[in-house]
Formats: C-alpha cells, sequence, structure tokens
C-alpha cells in the first residue's frame, strides 16, 4: 500500500499558483530570477477579493500560503521595499504571458478566449469600481462634509486675499498722505 501525499484543498491560492506556474513553464528565464527569493512570499490584493498569499520555491515555481509576504501586487502595482518587490516589478515590466494560450492547451481555444474576456473584464471592472469609489469619496469630502476645498476655490481665495491685501496697502498709505 502506497502512500499519497495530503489531498490540498482548492482555495484561491492553488488555483493562482496552478495558472501561474503554468505560464512560467515557458519561462525560464522568469523562473530563474524568482528561484532567487525561494522561500519569501508574496501576497495579490485585488479589490473586492480575498488576499491571496504565495509562496516562492526553490525551482522559482509558487505554492500557496507560505510566511509574512515582503510584497504584494495589486491593481496599482507592486508595493513593498524589499528586493523581492523591486524583482517583481522588473517580472511586471517584462514578462507578457499568453494566459489565453495556456488555458487553450488544457481546455480549448473558445473557452480560453472567453475566460480571458471575462478576466479581463473582471480585472476592468474592479480598477473602474475602485476609481469610482475614490471620486465618490474625493466627492464627500469636498461637496458634502466641506472637508476639503476645490482647487479652484482655493485659487480664487488666493486671488481674494491678495485684492484685500491690495486694498489695504492702499488704505494705509492714504491714511499715512494725511497723518
Amino acid at each position: 500500500m502506497s502512500e499519497t501525499a495530503p489531498a490540498r484543498k482548492a482555495t484561491p491560492a492553488v488555483a493562482f499558483c496552478f495558472v501561474l506556474n503554468a505560464l512560467l513553464a515557458r519561462e525560464h528565464w522568469a523562473r530563474e530570477r524568482l528561484a532567487r527569493f525561494a522561500g519569501q512570499a508574496l501576497e495579490l490584493r485585488l479589490p473586492l477579493t480575498p488576499a491571496v498569499r504565495v509562496c516562492i520555491a526553490a525551482d522559482g515555481r509558487l505554492e500557496p500560503d507560505g510566511p509574512e509576504p515582503s510584497a504584494s501586487i495589486t491593481l496599482a502595482g507592486v508595493r513593498g521595499d524589499s528586493e523581492l518587490a523591486a524583482e517583481l516589478r522588473y517580472l511586471v515590466r517584462h514578462w507578457r504571458p499568453d494566459v489565453e494560450e495556456e488555458l487553450s492547451r488544457l481546455i480549448g481555444d473558445v473557452a480560453a478566449h472567453r475566460i480571458g474576456l471575462g478576466l479581463r473584464a473582471l480585472v476592468n471592472w474592479q480598477r473602474d469600481a475602485a476609481q469610482r469609489l475614490s471620486e465618490a469619496a474625493a466627492d464627500y469630502a469636498i461637496d458634502e462634509r466641506r472637508a476639503l476645498v476645490r482647487r479652484g476655490e482655493l485659487e480664487q481665495l488666493a486671488a481674494d486675499i491678495a485684492r484685500l491685501t491690495q486694498a489695504l496697502d492702499t488704505f494705509e498709505q492714504r491714511i499715512a498722505r494725511l497723518d
């Protein structure tokens, strides 16, 4: 009777690792760059989804979970001051994996294309939702709570103060001539 490895619970981290490792399988240079950070973890943080933590294995592949992350990836980019964060920024700029191509090998062209469309729509939706949320918060702070001032209003106030200062200077000069 042979021993088998315990079954791994399907989580977003497992799925993320599976997809990313399939993409990394064709990019030896990217795996080699990641392998230098074996044992370190990173976290994927997208709006409205739970954070996904993954650890870099000795061969540059990704495994679910891991220690405290030294970098995080968001829609805005890579965050963190570690060497791993700098390397991830490099990979984001230079690695252009064809996700649909890899998926098509597993599930076929049509399904891969539709999944790709769905993923792009999800990312665009999250980016749009985050932008709208920040705009709504700014509008609330400016218009409803009056906690912030719009640039145009601030410039108008500065111009009014400059005119008042000039008027006061002129008034003081008139008073000085009367004395």
